[in-house]
């Protein structure tokens, strides 16, 4: 969606590379679709606001500073109305009290047919638009997710842990410096990878490091193959997409040792449809991949960032750890010795406010669903029609940023979350209670299934590096949101950080 715009750029490339006709073609297409786009507002709908770029809508707007710019459309609009992103037109919903709208009404508002589509884009998935006992099988792989399954998920985690510090971070007695972003990126992604997938024994850390690169050089172009620009506009991606679905391959992912259960269990659920050779099958492995990872990252990036820029957030997390550990008789050693619980992890209330308060400062995770037939939505203050093909929303960083609910919502506050020394979980708003106050994970259907282990993971990490090493930020600036996936997930950092970093003595 808000990839539209650099379709201009994909055809000034093309046109330096000698083909013209290709360019030619999409600008006639954009034209074709502009003279097609005559839509006005019927009676009874939200207001419309189209921009005056055709097809492309208010994207770029909405691109440069989509908090404010949609704080002014709601000053001037309301809680709900519609505009138009690159050819598709969106009804938001703003009100946090209006939200069952679109959480409830699952007939007509669909998020399966919606996520289908950006997955056929997206990852090149085709078959579970066509095959619902697929889709409803997959669905349910993720129960190894959460309960005992989860545990034996965080225990092998702790397991891949220890061998990336031990091999690679616990020898640094002096010094080093690092940019945090590749930090994050680089621990994250294999510990994620060979937690799910299980590990190869020879040649282990050249393709972590081969699969992570062309990872992050897909990812960084997301927002484009989910929009409408034809992926030939997009420079290599198409090719280095093919190349990590190869990579992700049954025959490949057969060599891997310590798969989850949750792979296995979706692997079993693909033999099912799929020859045992077909490349979707590394397709739905793509998927699942960047489910786990594309978000983890830069929440891991953006909770140590305000760590390290925060040294009274720094301490008191480190006090509430050396507490926790005192308690259960674990001291901090040579080596790697702790071991902590999922138990022990939830009980760390100041850790996970940090997590939870860089969460809403970087989270730009939309609820966005398909409008299945023509729909008359019901709310208190009015009735409001959608169209069918249009596409409804929930805006979150509206909610994250209201003074009414957080005070002061642009300050970074580790201790926003706890309240009289517990977890705070009431928030209100004109008074009322409300249900929905945090959705970095989204809401109702579509709320991440994998949460509970990201959340473990990034505890585990920064109890780690907490414990075991002395951390300091060297480039002290301010960084700002890069708004390249927007209404997916969390943001990237719009630069990065210098930070160095030593084992304790």
């Amino acid at each position: 969606m808000a990839g539209e715009v650099s379709a201009a750029t994909g055809r000034f490339s093309l046109e330096r590379l000698g083909l013209p006709g290709l360019a030619l073609a999409a600008a006639l297409l954009l034209l074709a679709l502009c003279l097609l786009d005559r839509r006005t507002r019927r009676p009874g709908e939200p207001p419309l606001i189209k921009g005056w770029l055709p097809y492309l809508g208010v994207v770029l707007k909405l691109r440069k500073d989509p908090l404010s710019f949609m704080k002014t459309l709601q000053k001037e609009h309301g809680d709900t109305f519609t505009v138009l992103l690159g050819g598709k037109y969106i009804t938001f919903i703003l009100d946090p009290f209006q939200y069952q709208l679109v959480i409830k009404n699952h007939k007509q508002l669909s998020f399966r047919l919606f996520s289908n589509k950006l997955l056929e884009k997206a990852f090149s998935i085709s078959q579970l638009q066509k095959n619902h006992d697929m889709n409803d099988e997959l669905h349910l792989c993720y129960q190894f997710l959460q309960g005992k399954s989860l545990d034996i998920l965080l225990e092998s985690m702790m397991q891949n842990l220890k061998q990336v510090f031990e091999s690679q971070l616990l020898k640094t007695t002096s010094w080093d410096m690092a940019q945090l972003y590749p930090f994050c990126s680089s621990i994250i992604f294999e510990i994620t990878f060979t937690t799910i997938y299980g590990k190869v024994l020879v040649c282990d850390n050249k393709f972590i490091s081969e699969l992570r690169d062309d990872f992050l050089k897909f990812d960084d172009k997301f927002a484009y193959l989910v929009s409408n620009i034809p992926i030939e506009l997009l420079g290599n991606v198409k090719s280095i997409r093919k190349k990590i679905i190869k990579c992700l391959s049954s025959e490949n992912l057969a060599n891997m040792q310590g798969r989850s259960e949750v792979f296995q269990s979706r692997q079993d659920v693909l033999e099912k449809y799929y020859m045992h050779e077909d490349l979707e099958i590394g397709a739905h492995h793509l998927g699942f991949l960047w489910a786990s990872v594309a978000n983890t990252i830069p929440t891991m990036f953006w909770a140590m960032y305000y760590l390290l820029r925060h040294p009274e957030a720094m301490a008191a997390v480190r006090d509430e750890i050396d507490r926790l550990l005192q308690s259960t008789g674990q001291k901090k050693g040579s080596g790697f010795p702790i071991h902590l619980t999922r138990e022990q992890l939830d009980s760390l209330i100041c850790l996970e406010s940090t997590i939870f308060e860089a969460l809403r400062l970087s989270s730009y995770s939309t609820t966005i669903r398909f409008v299945e037939e023509d729909l008359t939505l019901s709310a208190e203050t009015g009735d409001y029609c959608v169209r069918k093909g249009d596409l409804v929303a929930i805006f979150p960083p509206i909610l994250h940023g209201d003074p009414e609910i957080f005070e002061a919502p642009e300050e970074f506050r580790y201790d926003r979350f706890i309240e009289d020394g517990k977890k705070k979980t009431t928030f209100f708003k004109r008074g009322k209670k409300l249900k929905c106050y945090l959705m970095p994970f989204g809401t109702g259907t579509s709320k991440c299934p994998g949460r509970f282990f990201a959340l473990m993971e990034i505890k585990q990490l920064l109890v780690i590096l907490l414990t075991y090493f002395d951390l300091e930020i060297i480039d002290d600036k301010p960084i700002g949101l890069n708004y390249n996936r927007l209404l997916f997930g969390i943001q990237y950092p719009d630069s990065d950080v210098l930070f160095r970093y030593k084992v304790k003595s």
